[in-house]
């Protein structure tokens, strides 16, 4: 068996052309929804991210905001510049590229953002909201930013039909970034969800249980093709760069035999989060103007 592959690059397309009539409207109403995007530093991997966003952002015709600013930068420069973006009325979405350089606290700069313009769905006030709400229907009406990868993965299981409720999910990998929220979206769109982490014992065995396998541990090709239950739905999250190439957290050759469906690597899941950011901005700008 070779498993269908859940194309994100299409996915995404397909939300951004949604995205297009909103941001059509919303300039005849005279508003431009911005998003600005934040870096610290000189992380290659980041200005890849950053540029990425960017060039989506100008291709729905969206205004992008760059504060390109250095690792030395102090904790109250960064929160200053925040602050800054906060309050200007331009900029619907802000984004504050992570990692952050070790001498500053991602925690504080994030809290600092204005929930409104969360573009990233990470600050703890939203994240305590729409985790306080029963079902994923709940979640999707209430128009709380999301988390965009969490989100973006069930965007892909949604256009792909993946029946979600009643199945056993397991989510391996327990950050806050993406384990943790995409663990509590399955869970309330009806899946009975195990949350897997490095230290679970028979990890193998838990993941061997799995109807839908998210794979979220930040190890390269960590999980192994014979964890994979016949028939599973798998989606990688991973994105590890190594000698021999980008890979992610599961060994793909040897899971795409066994899975009834898989995301590559790249062209699965990232798509898809670059996709759910522009999506988190242009709802802000929307909700400007009510």
């Amino acid at each position: 068996m070779s498993a269908k592959l859940l194309d994100g690059k299409t996915a995404a397309a397909r939300v951004l052309d949604r995205l297009a009539g909103k941001v059509s409207a919303l300039k005849t109403c005279g508003v431009r929804a911005g998003l600005a995007t934040v870096l610290v530093g000189e992380d290659p991997a980041s200005r890849v991210y950053v540029g990425q966003k960017i060039k989506k952002c100008e291709a729905a015709g969206m205004t992008s905001f760059h504060a390109p600013l250095p690792a030395s930068i102090s904790e109250a420069d960064l929160l200053a510049k925040v602050r800054e973006l906060n309050k200007d009325p331009r900029v619907h979405g802000i984004i504050v590229q992570l990692p952050l350089p070790e001498s500053l606290n991602a925690e504080n700069v994030l809290r600092a953002l204005d929930p409104l313009k969360d573009a990233d769905g990470l600050h703890p006030l939203n994240q305590g909201q729409w985790t306080q709400l029963k079902t994923w229907k709940d979640v999707l009406a209430s128009g709380i930013p999301l988390p965009c990868t969490p989100a973006g993965v069930m965007e892909l299981l949604r256009q792909n039909n993946v029946e979600i409720g009643r199945k056993r999910a397991v989510v391996v990998g327990r950050s806050t970034l993406v384990g943790k929220p995409i663990a509590l979206m399955l869970l309330a769109a009806d899946a009975t969800v195990t949350l897997a982490h490095s230290r679970t014992e028979k990890i193998d065995e838990v993941c061997r249980s799995a109807d839908i396998l998210i794979a979220a541990i930040g190890r390269d090709r960590f999980l192994k093709g014979d964890w994979i239950k016949p028939g599973a739905v798998v989606v990688d999250v991973g994105m590890n760069r190594t000698a021999e190439g980008l890979h992610g957290d599961v060994d793909f050759a040897g899971a795409r035999e066994r899975a009834g469906a898989i995301t590559p690597v790249p062209g699965g899941v990232g798509p898809m989060t670059v996709a759910m950011l522009l999506w988190n901005t242009v709802l802000a700008a929307e909700k400007g103007l009510s």
